[in-house]
C-alpha cells in the first residue's frame, strides 16, 4: 500500500473518531453571539462580540472569524463542525443566500452566505431571527415537541416566529411574523409609518422613549419612596416601571397602556392561528410582573373563546439563547438535507 493510501486511510479513522457538533451564530443589530451545540441540544461553547457599526464586510469579517473559531473549538473537544446555522434580524432569501437586515448597515439584499462560503468550508443555512426563536423553544426550551407554537419577541422591536403543524412559516418574501405591524389602534399616527402600530406602541425601544417622556413631564418620579432616583437615571425604563408599582397614577397608566397593546396583540395571534402554546420573549419581559402576568390574563377579553381556553401563555426558557438553538436547530436539519444540497 502506497503513502498516500495509508495516509487517506488514518485520516477516515481520525473522522470516524470524532463526534458531530453543531455550529451556531446568532447576528443581530447590536452583538453576534455564537456557539457549538451538540447534536442532543446540550450547549459546549459560547462567545459573543459587539456588532461592527459600519456593518457591510466589516460585519461579515465577524461572523467569519467567529465561524472559524467554532471550528477551532471543536477541534479541541475532538468534534468536528460540519454544518453551521446564522440567524439574522430580517429577512432571508433561502435559494440564493441574499438576506436584509435593517439594523446592520449595508446589509439589504447582502450576499451573506456567498460571502461565508467562500471562507468557510462546511454546510451552511440562514433563517431569520424569528425562525430561530421559534425553532430553538420548540427544539429545547418551553415548547419542546409542540407543533402548533408561535413564539412573540418583544424586545427592540416586535417579531414572530410562527410555526403550524410543525413547519415555520416564511410567506412569500419571508415576512411571515412581522408582528410588530399588527393595526391595533383607529388613530393612524406617523410613527407607524416606520415601524408599524404593535411596534411603535409596545415594543422594548417604545418603552424606553415612553420612559424619557413620562421623566420629563414627571421628575418627581426620580425620588420615589424617599430616595433619589438620579443614579439610574441612564435607566429610564427601570425608573417608570418602579414608578408603577408605587402606583403613581400617571405611571400606572402608561404602563396600562402598554399592557393593553401587549394584549391585544397576543389575542391577535391566538385568533389568527390557534396555537396550543404562545412563548414570550425579549426584553420586555424581564419585568414579568408588569407586562408577562397581566398579559397572560388580559389577552382573552381579546381572543376568540375557544382557541383563548386552548392556548397556554408562557415565558422563554431558553432566554437569550433561544437563536443560538434555533440556529443549531438549523444546522441539523441542514445536515438531514445534506443528500439534497
Amino acid at each position: 500500500m502506497n503513502r498516500s493510501r495509508l495516509s487517506g486511510k488514518k485520516e477516515k479513522m481520525k473522522m470516524k473518531d470524532k463526534k458531530l457538533a453543531l455550529g451556531a451564530v446568532d447576528i443581530g443589530g447590536t452583538k453576534i453571539a455564537s456557539g457549538l451545540v451538540s447534536p442532543l441540544g446540550r450547549l459546549l461553547y459560547r462567545a459573543q462580540v459587539e456588532t461592527s457599526k459600519t456593518g457591510g464586510q466589516e460585519a461579515v469579517e465577524q461572523v467569519i472569524s467567529l465561524s472559524l473559531q467554532l471550528q477551532a473549538e471543536a477541534r479541541k473537544r475532538n468534534l468536528e463542525v460540519e454544518a453551521i446555522g446564522l440567524c439574522v434580524p430580517g429577512l432571508v432569501e433561502p435559494a440564493s443566500g441574499l438576506v436584509w437586515a435593517p439594523n446592520i448597515k449595508g446589509w439589504k439584499n447582502f450576499k451573506l452566505l456567498p460571502w461565508l462560503r467562500k471562507k468557510i468550508n462546511c454546510l451552511m443555512s440562514v433563517v431569520s431571527d424569528r425562525t430561530a426563536y421559534v425553532e430553538g423553544e420548540v427544539w429545547q426550551g418551553a415548547a419542546r415537541g409542540k407543533k402548533d407554537v408561535i413564539y412573540l419577541a418583544v424586545g427592540t422591536g416586535i417579531g414572530a416566529g410562527i410555526m403550524i403543524e410543525g413547519r415555520v412559516i416564511h410567506g412569500r418574501s419571508d415576512l411571515a411574523g412581522a408582528a410588530g405591524w399588527l393595526a391595533l389602534n383607529p388613530e393612524f399616527k406617523p410613527a407607524y409609518k416606520r415601524t408599524g402600530c404593535f411596534e411603535a406602541e409596545a415594543s422594548g425601544q417604545a418603552l424606553y422613549w415612553k420612559s424619557r417622556e413620562f421623566i420629563r413631564r414627571y421628575p418627581g418620579a426620580l425620588t420615589l419612596n424617599g430616595q433619589a432616583k438620579s443614579a439610574v437615571i441612564k435607566n429610564p425604563v427601570e425608573i417608570l416601571c418602579e414608578a408603577a408599582r408605587s402606583s403613581q397614577p400617571e405611571a400606572v397608566k402608561l404602563i396600562s397602556e402598554i399592557q393593553n397593546y401587549l394584549a391585544m396583540g397576543v389575542a391577535n395571534l391566538v385568533s389568527l392561528f390557534n396555537p396550543e402554546m404562545i412563548v414570550l420573549g425579549g426584553g420586555v419581559f424581564k419585568s414579568a410582573d408588569l407586562f408577562f402576568e397581566p398579559v397572560k390574563k388580559n389577552f382573552k377579553l381579546w381572543a376568540q373563546p375557544l382557541a383563548a381556553k386552548e392556548v397556554e401563555i408562557v415565558l422563554s426558557s431558553l432566554g437569550q439563547e433561544a437563536a443560538l438553538f434555533g440556529c443549531a436547530r438549523s444546522a441539523l436539519t441542514c445536515l438531514g438535507n445534506k443528500s439534497q444540497v
